[in-house]
């Protein structure tokens, strides 16, 4: 979906007007306008607005360009309901909720981590031995674990 796709279903999904939606911003309804016809996107500054007031990524925002992937647990994060959150409930998008929470890590080394994840990851397929090595190799990949 593109950006003029995803703002405009913000917009209808609010049951809001483009004057609302540009009183709510302090832009032009001219601009929503434009936005919703493709003809240019909204600035950073908008775009993280729109974040905070409609409670959606930028990421989002944008089409998903990105392929997000916690860089703490290596998780993918395909939507916004696991995307952590910061104290002001601003999105953090290298962190999925379970590993960042309220601006804070829930796991303080990477061997809690790894004991969460074989507890948790073990199974029929995979026995506890072949998690911890998995993950072992993996975690140090990670932005958080470098």
């Amino acid at each position: 979906m593109e950006t003029k796709d995803i703002l405009k279903k913000i917009r209808t999904d609010h049951q809001i007007t483009q004057d609302e939606m540009a009183e709510k911003l302090a832009v032009t309804r001219q601009a929503v306008s434009r936005w919703e016809q493709g003809e240019s996107i909204p600035n950073i500054d908008t775009l993280k607005q729109i974040s905070t007031i409609f409670d959606v990524s930028i990421n989002t925002l944008l089409g998903s360009p990105r392929k997000l992937v916690c860089q703490c647990c290596g998780m993918p994060m395909e939507d916004d309901t696991v995307i952590s959150r910061e104290k002001d409930h601003s999105f953090n998008e290298d962190y999925c909720k379970w590993c960042y929470a309220d601006g804070q890590f829930v796991y303080q080394s990477m061997n809690e981590l790894l004991d969460f994840l074989v507890d948790h990851m073990s199974n029929n397929q995979f026995t506890p031995e072949q998690v911890r090595a998995y993950f072992s190799e993996q975690l140090p990949k990670l932005k958080h674990w470098n």
